[in-house]
């Protein structure tokens, strides 16, 4: 039997549990980035996107071609693509020796070292094709799904889908992005509320100065004097609802946007503070060494972002065009980010996360087997390669292939619609079904089109 003081105690809580679960409706009511459920169960949580601006060469990191080997200085013995880049001869074999590692016995160039003996943890898509021989149009379809058109970015959509797990942290951060190439499109929210557009982080060149985001503490006012002046703002809002009888998702996106900027002074520099990693996590990145300490600042910052909440991580290095020069110029570039990837996926297996990150690494697009000049290749978006790890593909596994020589995509070929859908699918994300009324009708990251390809989950 309860007694009247219990009676008093237990409906007291129930009151008080009320009313907080009021209080937090209303700080999240309008909040664009609030975390909503997938759909359907996930196996990612988020996703590190690795960007090799530029485009890689396929037929000398991840695809194999023994017969380019064999015929190397002979015709291509089929019809080059009808609209090219740049002219190219005869065949050029890879420089680097290929060879298998791990229980998959999948075939990895010596270009990369340290990510070969993580060939059991990744998924190797080889057939994957684009539609544009050019940076820009190649840029925005890896990034947005269309080359001609102004859409939101992947990471756009993400954040727009599922929100972030720390509000006081944006939903998408992007490092060192290239500002050409489709430039902010890259990275943008397009036609989404502006909230979900990447926040934008340049690294300092200089090892020694400290990570931070610029204009992100307030010197002039106080966190209280702040407070006010955001309220302020939002009650001028509010008015300005009123006047005009209704929404106005600009205004909305800005005064959110001034929010998170506040909620971030006390967050963000802890987050991005490399100090305090201990010296094994920063060897194991290759952090103060040659070359590879600027890319192992934003891989290990990738890593804490993540362990802290934000939804997706843009990590981009560059510039892996070698028209000419193919045989330094990828060699530097693939030595700067071999141990600092390596590192990323090792950090993230020990710490429990990469059963729920998911880790991809690719261009735009890859690069001919043909020679351009004496030592370069053009631009291919016919057939190239990516890898994806962790958050729910089937680790040690290769899916499609590209033709005996490397041109064109071959069998079980994918499209950058089809990565797409993939990769909303792994978030727990239906690619039709994630939508967003625009100009008349409904759109989605894969336009009209898209697989999931299901071969590659595990």
């Amino acid at each position: 039997m309860m007694t009247r003081r219990q009676m008093l105690q237990q409906c007291g809580a129930g009151f008080g549990a009320l009313a907080l679960t009021g209080v937090l409706a209303e700080a999240r009511q309008g909040d664009d980035l609030a975390p909503r459920p997938s759909p359907f169960p996930a196996r990612a949580k988020r996703v590190i996107f690795l960007f090799m601006h530029g485009g890689p060469s396929a037929v000398d990191t991840f695809d194999y071609k023994p017969l380019l080997l064999r015929d190397s200085g002979k015709p291509l013995p089929f019809a080059k693509p009808r609209v090219v880049f740049a002219e190219t001869t005869n065949l050029l074999r890879s420089p680097w020796e290929f060879r298998q590692h791990g229980q998959s016995g999948a075939w990895v160039s010596s270009l990369f070292p340290n990510v070969a003996r993580h060939a059991d943890d990744l998924a190797i898509v080889k057939s994957l094709h684009g539609s544009n021989p050019a940076h820009g149009g190649a840029c925005l379809k890896i990034h947005t799904g269309s080359d001609t058109f102004v859409r939101p970015s992947l990471g756009a959509w993400v954040s727009y889908g599922l929100g972030t797990e720390n509000r006081n942290l944006p939903g998408f951060i992007t490092l060192n992005p290239t500002l050409g190439h489709g430039g902010v499109q890259n990275f943008g929210a397009g036609f989404l509320p502006a909230i979900h557009q990447a926040t934008r982080i340049a690294l300092p060149s200089d090892a020694k100065s400290a990570v931070s985001i610029p204009n992100a503490t307030n010197a002039e006012l106080s966190a209280g004097e702040q407070r006010l002046q955001l309220d302020l703002v939002r009650e001028l809002g509010r008015l300005q609802q009123e006047r005009t009888g209704g929404a106005d998702a600009a205004l909305e996106a800005r005064i959110e946007s001034f929010e998170l900027a506040f909620r971030m002074q006390g967050t963000a520099p802890g987050t991005m503070d490399l100090g305090s990693e201990s010296e094994e996590t920063k060897r194991l990145y290759g952090l103060g060494v040659n070359p590879t300490d600027a890319f192992a600042r934003q891989c290990l910052l990738a890593r804490r972002f993540a362990e802290a909440g934000v939804r997706f991580i843009q990590v981009t290095h560059g510039y892996w065009d070698q028209h000419s020069e193919l045989r330094s110029k990828h060699a530097q570039l693939a030595a700067e980010v071999d141990r600092p990837i390596a590192g990323l996926l090792c950090d993230l297996k020990a710490r429990g996360l990469l059963e729920d990150t998911l880790v991809i690494w690719g261009g735009e697009f890859g690069r001919t087997p043909v020679a351009q000049g004496k030592d370069g290749r053009d631009h291919n978006p016919h057939g190239f390669t990516w890898w994806l790890a962790g958050g729910g593909v089937k680790g040690g596994s290769s899916h499609g292939s590209t033709d005996e020589y490397g041109f064109y995509a071959a069998e079980d070929k994918v499209h950058v619609h089809d990565l797409h859908a993939t990769v909303l699918h792994l978030l727990g994300l239906d690619h039709l079904r994630l939508t967003f009324r625009h100009a008349g009708r409904d759109f989605r990251l894969t336009d009209v089109e898209g697989h999931v390809v299901r071969e590659i989950l595990a």
